[in-house]
């Protein structure tokens, strides 16, 4: 039997089940393609594993520059890529990951090219001016802002440490200039340590009790790019927001409604965004799965799984960037360290690269077909850049618990609260043979990947983790570390 993902996604349970997770875009939303290239050559992985080896260059075709809010172009006829403005708006947005908790000492602090951040001067917010004359853009370098002293610290006094922003504004310029172009990126982030979506959301109630604050990331949003879009027509330069780069999860992670909360987000920022900076070009949402909460064994995350589903769902307009698992933890193992953060924000980087720049479609690893024959599961893949590999450097999953999946190098597969036990896997082109040791229920069996606790943390790691990668030998242009895509974290029905 054989059954297309789409039409058979589900998360089967909450938190703490005794069992089983779930990133996608396509260009609907772009305009334009056009040449350009991808990675580098060599160096060494992320978890210490096999670098990536040569580059790839891209072609394209269509599309030029635009005037001040317009829909954007992209390249022409081959060439290099061609930025819809002068400046690209990069809003970021989430909780303690996306404000660098853990990330210290910081990394980022040259700015190589000619990215920006908007500096506040001696301006105290809120209130939120911004027309106030002390309002510059300044070069984007780690912190973005001093510290935050304090807990929950609403912005502007949000900042805990390495963000992914400089490194990330940093892959994005490199993939321009190697393609003969250029980009520069102003960066915005108003994240939100600890706190749900409840408080990054459209209309949340701001806090303040004595010197801590919380719920006023929306209103940040607003007056950045407002203030930023001021600054640029003073500048005589075109700008309109090309990214939302969404980190968070941890604290959402057994809420029901995330992913709804997710698009709804987006929805809103269109919108608002929109109608400051004039543009009509929609604005692309990226979220990044997580992996450590909850901790407890036998758990699942409900926010990992809509991480990923609210990207098959809404194709174009939100994209999951993949999993964090293959990344260096700080030793609490829910944030990453600062190597990390730069990781993340290189793997960022490429993505909008090709998404934003270049105008073309990009998902990750991840699951789009399933069936049965007998004792086996085939789960087949949309593989960015084939062959499908195994990483060995990472740790095999299940070794001391549910060891009934010990063999599944991060798949998992049971039916009810039945743990079925794993003999086997394989790839097979752009696929994945997962063998069981027993027949399996004629209903009810689900195939899972990444998606169960087993109450113990991967050393320099985190909760939840897989094996699986593809041979992306795109590299980093701040670490110098190979990065290919790791399968995202799923879970779906087997017909």
């Amino acid at each position: 039997m054989r059954r297309r993902l789409f039409s058979i996604l589900g998360l089967s349970g909450v938190l703490l089940l005794p069992l089983g997770m779930g990133c996608d875009g396509s260009s609907g939303s772009s305009s334009g393609t056009g040449g350009g290239g991808a990675a580098g050559a060599g160096g060494q992985s992320p978890t210490g594993g096999d670098g990536g080896a040569g580059g790839q260059t891209g072609t394209g075709t269509g599309g030029g520059a635009t005037g001040p809010g317009g829909a954007g172009g992209g390249g022409g006829g081959g060439g290099a890529p061609v930025p819809a403005w002068d400046w690209t708006g990069i809003v970021g947005t989430g909780q303690s990951l996306a404000v660098g908790d853990q990330g210290r000492p910081v990394r980022g602090t040259e700015q190589r090219f000619d990215n920006l951040k908007l500096s506040l001067g001696n301006t105290s917010v809120p209130p939120f001016d911004p027309a106030s004359a002390a309002l510059s853009l300044v070069p984007l370098v780690e912190p973005i802002r001093p510290f935050a002293t304090t807990y929950p610290s609403a912005y502007p006094n949000n900042i805990q440490g390495e963000t992914p922003h400089t490194a990330m504004a940093d892959q994005i310029s490199t993939l321009a200039q190697a393609a003969g172009g250029e980009h520069v990126s102003v960066h915005t982030e108003v994240g939100e340590s600890g706190q749900g979506i409840e408080a990054l959301r459209k209309g949340a109630t701001e806090v303040v009790q004595g010197a801590t604050s919380v719920g006023r990331a929306y209103a940040a949003t607003l007056f950045e790019v407002e203030a930023i879009a001021r600054l640029a027509r003073e500048a005589d330069k075109t700008y309109g927001v090309g990214a939302i780069v969404v980190t968070h999860g941890e604290h959402d992670a057994g809420r029901p409604t995330y992913e709804d909360d997710l698009f709804k987000l987006w929805s809103d920022y269109n919108q608002d965004l929109k109608a400051l900076t004039g543009q009509t070009r929609s604005i692309p949402m990226l979220v990044s799965q997580q992996h450590s909460v909850p901790f407890e064994a036998g758990s699942r995350s409900a926010s990992t799984y809509a991480q990923w589903h609210v990207g098959v769902e809404h194709p174009g307009d939100i994209v999951c960037s993949g999993p964090k698992y293959q990344y260096p933890y700080a030793d609490d193992h829910v944030h990453l360290n600062a190597n990390g953060y730069e990781l993340l924000g290189e793997k960022y980087g490429q993505i909008v690269f090709e998404k934003v720049v270049l105008g073309r479609d990009w998902q990750p690893l991840q699951p789009t077909d399933v069936e049965r024959s007998g004792r086996v599961i085939t789960v087949r893949f949309h593989v960015p850049v084939g062959p499908l590999k195994w990483d060995d450097a990472l740790p095999s999953p299940h070794q001391t618990a549910y060891t009934e999946w010990a063999q599944g190098r991060g798949f998992e597969v049971w039916s009810g609260t039945s743990r079925i036990t794993i003999s086997g896997v394989e790839i097979d082109g752009d696929a994945v043979r997962i063998t069981v040791a027993a027949d399996l229920p004629a209903s009810g069996v689900m195939v899972g990947y990444a998606a169960t606790s087993d109450g113990a943390m991967m050393n320099g790691g985190t909760t939840r983790w897989g094996q699986l990668r593809d041979s992306d030998p795109f590299v980093g242009s701040r670490s110098g570390v190979a990065q290919p895509n790791y399968c995202v974290a799923f879970e779906l029905s087997v017909p």
